[in-house]
C-alpha cells in the first residue's frame, strides 16, 4: 500500500492530510498561514504542516509516495506566480522544489481550487456531472473547471472566476484591477470593507468584538458565520452584497460554459453551508441566459478536507512503493468531511433570497 500526502495552501489556514492508494484519510493537520514574511515562510509553514499530518498517520513523511499541493497563483512546472492573498508573493516561487528539499518526497503543484473540484468530481458532490464549475468562497473566490468529465486549466491560469468584472471601474480588488467578483465577495474585501464602514463610517459591528474574544488576527469564516448568527447588521449587508456578486459572477459563467453543476466550497462556503449555496442559486437566476434549466447548486461533500485531497491525487496516478506504517482506525476521506459541511439553521441562515446583483447597487 501507498501512502500520498496532501496541501491546500489557503489565504488563511493550510491543510493537510495523508491518504491511502483508496482515499482513505489516515491523519490530517491545519496551521495558520504566515501573515507576514515571504513564499520561503509560507513554504517552510506548509511542510511543518504536512509532518503533523504524517505524525497522525503515523507515517514517516520521508516514507510518502509524493506530496500534492494545491496553491492559489498561476502554476507552471512547480512554480507558483503572483499568490496575492499570500504575504510577499508578487513575483515567481519554486514551491515544488522548496517543498521536495524540505520533505524528501516527490512533489507535484497544482491550482488549488482546480484540485479542490478535480476531488469533488472523483469523490464528492460533483460524481454524477461531466461538466461543472467549482466555485471556492473563501479569502478570495477561485474557481475550477471540468468539461467533458476532465480537468481545463488552460494555459495554466483557467477558473479565476474571482477576477470576473461584475461591475465597470467598481470595487478596487486585492488584484489591483476593479469591479472583480472578489472585490465584492472574497473575504479578505470583506473584511477590508467592514473595518472601512465601522471606523471611518461609524457603523456598529461586533465583528470585530468577536474577531479578538475568538482569538483571531482576521475576520475568519467562523467569526462571520457567529456575527450572522448574531443577526449583525453590518455583517449581514456585506455578506448580502457578497451573495449578490457571486451570482451575477457564477451566471456569466455558466452562460458561457453550460455546465451542469456549480460546487461551492472555501472556508465561507462550507462554512454557511446548504442555506447559502441556496440563495446564491437564487441570486444566478435572473442572470441566466438558460433560464429554464438552471445547473445544480450543491455545497462541496468533502468540506475542508476536499483541497488537500485533491492535492494528494495529484500524485496518485504516478504510483510509488509502498510505506510501512499505518493506523488501525480509518475513516473514508468523504466520511471524514462530510460532518462538516453542514451550517447551522439559524435565522441568519434563513434569511430572504438575495437581491440580483445592480451596477447601480453593488453595496446593498
Amino acid at each position: 500500500m501507498a501512502f500520498y500526502g496532501g496541501i491546500d495552501l489557503g489565504g488563511t489556514k493550510i491543510q493537510t492530510v495523508v491518504v491511502d492508494d483508496g482515499n482513505t484519510a489516515l491523519g490530517s493537520a491545519r496551521r495558520p498561514t504566515p501573515t507576514n514574511g515571504g513564499p520561503e515562510d509560507v513554504a517552510a509553514a506548509m511542510a511543518l504542516a504536512l509532518r503533523d499530518a504524517a505524525t497522525a498517520a503515523k507515517v514517516d513523511p520521508a516514507a510518502l509516495a509524493g506530496v500534492g499541493v494545491g496553491s492559489p497563483g498561476t502554476i507552471e512546472n512547480g512554480n507558483v506566480t503572483s499568490a496575492r492573498n499570500l504575504p510577499g508573493w508578487e513575483g515567481t516561487f519554486a514551491l515544488a522544489a522548496s517543498l521536495q528539499t524540505a520533505l524528501g518526497p516527490k512533489v507535484r503543484v497544482g491550482n488549488d481550487v482546480q484540485v479542490a473540484t478535480d476531488a469533488e468530481l472523483k469523490l464528492g458532490a460533483g460524481q454524477p456531472y461531466r461538466s461543472l464549475l467549482g466555485v471556492f468562497w473563501g479569502t478570495g473566490v477561485g474557481g475550477g473547471v471540468i468539461l467533458d468529465g476532465k480537468p481545463w486549466t488552460g494555459r495554466g491560469g483557467a477558473g479565476e472566476i474571482g477576477h470576473m468584472v461584475v461591475e465597470i471601474d467598481g470595487a478596487r480588488c486585492t488584484c489591483g484591477r476593479r469591479g472583480c467578483m472578489e472585490a465584492y465577495a472574497g473575504r479578505g474585501s470583506m473584511e477590508a470593507y467592514a473595518r472601512k464602514l465601522h471606523e471611518d463610517k461609524g457603523r456598529k459591528t461586533d465583528l470585530f468584538k468577536l474577531m479578538h474574544k475568538h482569538e483571531r488576527e482576521r475576520l475568519t469564516s467562523g467569526i462571520w458565520a457567529r456575527a450572522l448568527e448574531h443577526e449583525d447588521k453590518l455583517a449581514t449587508q456585506i455578506v448580502d452584497r457578497a451573495v449578490r456578486a457571486l451570482g451575477a459572477g457564477i451566471a456569466s459563467a455558466v452562460n458561457l460554459l453550460d455546465v451542469e453543476a456549480v460546487i461551492i466550497g472555501g472556508g465561507l462556503g462550507v462554512r454557511l453551508g446548504h442555506p447559502y449555496a441556496q440563495r446564491i442559486a437564487e441570486a444566478m437566476q435572473p442572470h441566466l441566459f438558460a433560464d429554464t434549466r438552471p445547473p445544480g447548486v450543491h455545497v462541496a461533500a468533502l468540506g475542508d478536507l476536499g483541497g488537500a485531497i485533491g492535492a494528494a491525487l495529484l500524485v496518485e496516478s504516478d504510483g510509488a512503493a509502498p510505506a510501512k506504517p499505518a493506523p488501525a482506525k480509518r475513516k473514508t476521506a468523504a466520511k471524514r468531511a462530510s460532518g462538516k459541511t453542514a451550517a447551522k439553521r439559524t435565522s441568519a441562515t434563513k434569511r430572504a433570497p438575495a437581491r440580483a446583483w445592480s451596477p447601480k447597487n453593488p453595496q446593498g
